[in-house]
């Protein structure tokens, strides 16, 4: 059954809505996928907190142009679908381009990062970046690193007052 109107402006202004709340997206194509694949990547977008809408690329481009962005999606080839980061930058492309390794009929359009449009090319590049928590663990190992180093120092005098002592007790005996 076609959709009403309502409908229609409806789903639109969910997108525009989840476009405004995104960190970041990628435009793909993934027509011809089997039906278990496509699910596949779904649930690896809900695993990263990823916003998945197919959308027609007229309605896209009515969207793209509310956020202030010009954006000519008729060179989009195929149907379009939409993935949305809600809260790691990387995430979107990263999903994409790693399930696209895999699934040659997927195909990158590019994406959005701070509110620019990137090619597929910096996509893939972004895809290459380690994510938020990688980040976060790197900083927390480089951050403790020095205070773990000063603790070595210490135990290393310590380590080396027991092995004096215990050359002096077998001297002795």
């Amino acid at each position: 059954m076609a959709k009403t109107r309502l409908e229609k402006e409806q789903a639109s202004e969910n997108l525009l809505n989840d476009f405004k709340n995104s960190t970041s997206a990628v435009f793909a194509n993934y027509q011809g996928l089997k039906v278990s694949e496509s699910e596949e990547l779904r649930q690896k977008c809900r695993e990263q907190n990823i916003l998945v809408h197919a959308s027609k690329k007229t309605l896209l481009k009515r969207i793209l142009k509310d956020l202030g962005l010009d954006i000519d999606t008729k060179q989009f080839e195929g149907s379009v679908a939409v993935f949305l980061g809600k809260e790691d930058e990387v995430a979107p492309a990263q999903v994409v381009a790693n399930f696209a390794k895999g699934h040659s009929i997927v195909s990158l359009f590019g994406g959005l990062l701070e509110g620019n449009f990137i090619s597929a090319e910096k996509v893939n590049e972004l895809s290459k970046l380690p994510n938020k928590h990688q980040l976060l663990g790197q900083l927390v190992g480089t951050l403790n690193a020095p205070v773990s180093g000063f603790v070595n120092v210490l135990a290393g005098n310590l380590r080396g007052l027991v092995n004096v002592m215990n050359a002096i007790k077998e001297a002795k005996v």
